[in-house]
């Protein structure tokens, strides 16, 4: 079965908006780790305008299923992640002003910057991913960088699947096999939903983890967040 790591952000974010501690962003890591997911995700960023930095040292006691911390590793992120030490450490090319993640690596270009990254997490026992469009030279470059997974960057997916075109996953599923040929594991996000996260996992062999954040709070909003939960793991199975 494919897992679940629940991007909790948008979360951090409805409190930050009141400046009080509503809702209660550990209290909801629980609830959602024991609805069944199996990781909880988080990004946070310079301004901290959604997840902070003491959110993460914080929920570093509260998560007991896998932790995922992702970000662009300036020095400031990496040495949280040193420090709070979860199971995995995305790396994400954002832009300090980004709103949100918007591109994968070039691992070829910024393959001695990676590599030196990668190294420093590995020697510290964190399990590293590289978020990567599905570009089958990117997922060769990611190799000579040692990381442990990639991350495949699934927006142009969900979009070509909104207007009703599934070939949107092949470049996806090229990706995937040459990743399981290159012994990487194989993780997704991005605009992944309830709708287009089955067809996603059945087409993408050696799906090890998906995360999702801003579709899952959406629809929670009107289904109720333990069901959702339950609905994901559901059209993940298999």
């Amino acid at each position: 079965m494919t897992k679940l790591s629940v991007n909790i952000n948008k979360i951090a974010t409805l409190r930050n908006s009141r400046g009080g501690n509503v809702p209660d962003l550990l209290e909801m890591a629980r609830d959602i780790q024991d609805y069944g997911a199996a990781g909880i995700t988080i990004h946070p960023r310079p301004d901290e305008r959604h997840i902070r930095y003491q959110d993460a040292r914080d929920l570093k006691a509260i998560v007991h299923t896998e932790f995922n911390i992702e970000g662009n590793p300036i020095k400031k992120f990496m040495a949280l992640v040193l420090e709070v030490k979860p199971t995995q450490v995305t790396l994400v090319p954002d832009a300090e002003d980004a709103i949100t993640s918007n591109a994968g690596w070039d691992t070829i270009k910024h393959r001695d910057f990676l590599r030196e990254v990668i190294d420093e997490f590995r020697r510290n026992g964190i399990r590293t991913s590289i978020f990567t469009d599905p570009d089958v030279k990117m997922i060769e470059g990611a190799v000579a960088t040692g990381t442990d997974r990639i991350e495949l960057y699934t927006e142009a997916y969900a979009s070509a699947y909104e207007k009703g075109d599934k070939k949107g996953i092949l470049p996806y599923t090229e990706a995937a096999k040459a990743a399981n040929s290159l012994g990487l594991g194989i993780n997704a996000g991005h605009d992944l939903n309830l709708e287009n996260v089955q067809f996603f996992k059945e087409n993408i062999p050696g799906l090890l983890e998906v995360s999702i954040g801003h579709a899952l709070i959406a629809e929670s909003l009107y289904l109720g967040i333990e069901n959702v939960i339950n609905m994901y793991l559901n059209k993940l199975k298999g």
